[in-house]
């Protein structure tokens, strides 16, 4: 068991909002040293230049008044409460210790401070919030927005991505004027033309086990957009690690889910999902589709919570996951226990450092078969010079509508085990889907099969609009 270390509320917009933290240490000295390596920005606040806890600063261990001792080596156990006192008078303190607001920022955040739960003091707190969002794309455009729009003070994103003119259906911070060029460049220019007090720290790099301790370090709270395992889990575990909490958001098609992991309060995304899915069995938003307002549903709450959790305010979805159906328009909520077998957060764990996520997630491995993989150049100069290949299109029927390479059959991977009788096995097949996921589910299909001569078309149909045939939509 850890000390749970209770924070006031003049330090909390340091750790995130938080009220209380569990730490581990023997002595007081040790949980502050522990406390304010782990919030750099609360040193200043405990300690003076030459290292000795601040005058004005008071620690009580189990309601005991520990100034008469010498506080720092004062010993501590697993379950004491330790609380840190800020001896003040009049709110003096608190001013000093949060940033002020201009004129201009009363008049634009007025509807908040007549909040009596935000206030002054609450968009101080915001003002002085860092909060970074994993991803500029359909969760973290609303979320970046609200954000932003609320007056959170520093707003960083991470994204090596470009706009795409497929992203504009939902990816509501960009613009068709921004297509082709990268999305964080976008994302800040909106940001800034809706608040230019909010500072924006870019991270144009895809988040690795490389750099993720040191980029998640330096903020309070991480507002999670991905669209993939592999970083889903590399950001779960570095906020594990770093003690930061992590605001989760996730989308297919008609259906959301959002969930705050903080692992010192509650369960991690690990809790809830130990492991992955096989590569390509769930399919993702540019294979399944995805509803255009859904992201901005879960991207706001996304934001709602990450607000509630600076301001300390209400309930957080701390243990809890919300469900979203938008065909129904109904709104479910589990309860998430706490897996005390959990690797990363439970008491035995056994990642204490970040690992490869895409091997953990089965990402990278070598195909299955040797030469799986045909390019569309190729399929069109094989299929030119052998008419009786057999070309499968395993998508979706509704996609099969919105256009299809001719002279291709349509049989739509859920199908295919029910109907391996209607193909020739002494046949060249070929299969191919929208971006060659699926495709190459169906070769796995037809290779345990039996089928001893089959590929997959690398890129999908969409390769083939590229590369072979302009005049075919893309989607």
């Amino acid at each position: 068991m850890a000390v749970t270390v209770l924070i006031p509320t003049p330090l909390r917009p340091y750790v995130g909002g938080r009220d209380s933290l569990e730490l581990e240490g023997a002595s007081v000295g040790e949980l502050l040293e522990r406390l304010s390596g782990e919030h750099t920005a609360l040193k200043q606040h405990l300690f003076a230049d030459d290292g000795r806890l601040r005058s004005f600063v008071n620690v009580y261990v189990n309601d005991r008044d520990i100034r008469q001792l010498a506080q720092r080596d004062t010993p501590v156990k697993a379950g004491d409460t330790v609380s840190i006192i800020p001896s003040i008078a009049g709110g003096t303190a608190v001013a000093e210790a949060l940033p002020k607001l201009s004129h201009e920022e009363i008049l634009r955040y007025s509807r908040h401070l007549i909040l009596p739960d935000v206030g002054l003091e609450g968009q101080k707190k915001l003002k002085a919030a860092r909060v970074l969002l994993v991803g500029a794309g359909g969760l973290g455009s609303p979320a970046a927005l609200y954000l932003a729009a609320a007056g959170v003070g520093t707003v960083g994103i991470v994204d090596f991505d470009v706009v795409d003119k497929t992203n504009l259906q939902r990816q509501i911070v960009h613009g068709t004027s921004t297509v082709g060029t990268s999305k964080l460049a976008s994302a800040t220019a909106r940001i800034r033309d809706l608040n230019p007090n909010v500072r924006v720290e870019p991270f144009e790099t895809r988040l690795t086990s490389e750099n993720a301790l040191d980029i998640i370090r330096e903020f309070d709270v991480v507002a999670d957009g991905t669209d993939n395992f592999p970083t889903r889990y590399l950001v779960n575990d570095a906020c594990v690690l770093l003690g930061k909490p992590n605001v989760y958001g996730s989308i297919f098609r008609f259906e959301g889910q959002a969930s705050v992991f903080d692992a010192k309060r509650g369960p991690c995304y690990r809790c809830l999902y130990s492991e992955p899915p096989p590569p390509g069995l769930v399919p993702s938003c540019a294979e399944g589709g995805v509803l255009g307002v859904l992201p901005g549903i879960i991207g706001s709450i996304q934001a709602m919570e990450t607000i509630k959790l600076i301001l300390g305010a209400g309930d957080p979805l701390i243990g809890r996951l919300l469900l979203f159906d938008a065909l129904k328009l109904q709104f479910r909520e589990l309860k998430l226990a706490k897996d005390p077998d959990c690797p990363v957060c439970g008491p035995h764990a056994t990642i204490t450092e970040l690992i490869d996520y895409e091997a953990f997630c089965g990402i990278g491995a070598e195909p299955a078969y040797d030469g799986a993989e045909i390019t569309a150049h190729e399929l069109e100069q094989e299929w030119r010079g052998n008419p009786d290949m057999l070309v499968i299109d395993v998508r979706e029927s509704h996609e099969y509508e919105i256009t299809h390479i001719d002279g291709s059959r349509l049989i739509p991977l859920g199908e295919l085990p029910q109907r391996l009788g209607e193909l020739d096995g002494h046949r060249e097949i070929v299969t191919f889907c929208h971006h060659g996921a699926r495709s190459l589910k169906a070769l796995e299909i037809l290779k345990a099969a039996g089928f001893a001569k089959v590929r997959s078309l690398r890129g999908g149909i969409d390769a083939w609009a590229v590369t072979v045939d302009p005049s075919l939509p893309r989607y």
